[in-house]
């Protein structure tokens, strides 16, 4: 997709991979009712949304933004990474042209000056190391990395239920660390300038013990990219429910709908995580639940 302005700010979507999972293993409670009611605004076009749970997927695109702001390139969420081994058999061992689809979009790893993560899950952070000579190095050589202090303390202690992560933070986050790139920051944190002009955090946590949404604005409307909070946009019309890999089912629920409502109180630009498409958009009220309009979505299909 083509850059998308925003005053000072351009964003830059920098694709990895799609990865197609069961609907019925991910929200369960998803009814047929519900599916209906998506399928009256979402259709990427390859049957991922069927009138059953059993017939729908919820196919994960996996990607970073890429922002440039005041002659700085900010990196959120750096996918799975190739060459790891990984619990999961769709991201194991994964070959991608990730840097290849980065330096379509205008950038080498040694333009980004700095590396955000929403969360430090294993497909937010892959990225943020490769493998050289057998040992895993900052892919970024000239940025900071800022990492979430929750999370960061979190996976440090290596809780022995977190296993799937635990193998990213050991591989993806404790390298940037040993090499003096990685900067430990609270979640409210202010990453550019100041809240309203520039990049800041807000705490999400729910998802993960210390999951953040990532804020920008620079003389235009601001911008959410709210990483794992909503991975899909069948959330949108069942907030309610759990997701598969969220840690605090209830609190991640709740942060859901408080970042819903205020996406579409405020009208902000939406940059999220894991919706295909184009991915960019806007969260539209739609009675009692919300629906989403993809950038270059007309506003007559409801």
């Amino acid at each position: 997709m083509q850059p998308i302005e925003l005053g000072r700010m351009r964003v830059h979507k920098v694709h990895e991979m799609e990865s197609p999972t069961p609907m019925a293993m991910q929200l369960p409670g998803v009814t047929p009712a519900d599916l209906a009611r998506l399928a009256a605004w979402y259709d990427p076009g390859d049957g991922e949304i069927g009138p059953t749970i059993e017939q729908s997927r919820m196919t994960f695109a996996v990607h970073s933004w890429v922002i440039e702001v005041d002659g700085q390139v900010i990196l959120i969420d750096t996918c799975d990474g190739n060459h790891k081994d990984r619990m999961v058999p769709e991201v194991n061992q994964l070959n991608t042209d990730y840097l290849g689809n980065l330096k379509r979009a205008g950038f080498t790893p040694e333009d980004v000056d700095l590396v955000m993560c929403t969360h430090l899950h294993f497909d937010h952070v892959g990225w943020n190391t490769r493998l050289e000579g057998g040992k895993w190095v900052p892919t970024f050589a000239n940025a900071k990395y800022l990492f979430g202090r929750r999370d960061f303390e979190y996976f440090k202690a290596e809780p022995p239920s977190e296993a799937v992560h635990l193998a990213s933070f050991l591989d993806s986050v404790v390298p940037v660390m040993e090499a003096g790139q990685g900067i430990i920051v609270d979640e409210d944190h202010v990453a550019h300038r100041e809240i309203g002009n520039g990049v800041w955090l807000q705490p999400a946590f729910g998802h993960s013990p210390g999951c953040c949404t990532i804020h920008a604005q620079a003389d235009s409307r601001e911008a959410i990219f709210w990483g794992d909070v909503i991975h899909h946009p069948v959330q949108l019309i069942r907030p309610d429910l759990p997701f598969a890999f969220d840690a605090d089912p209830a609190a991640a629920s709740l942060t859901r709908q408080r970042v819903m409502r205020r996406a579409a109180e405020e009208e902000l630009l939406c940059f999220p995580a894991h919706f295909r498409k184009t991915s960019a958009g806007q969260v539209i009220p739609d009675g009692e639940a919300y629906r989403y309009r993809f950038l270059g979505e007309s506003v007559g299909r409801q």
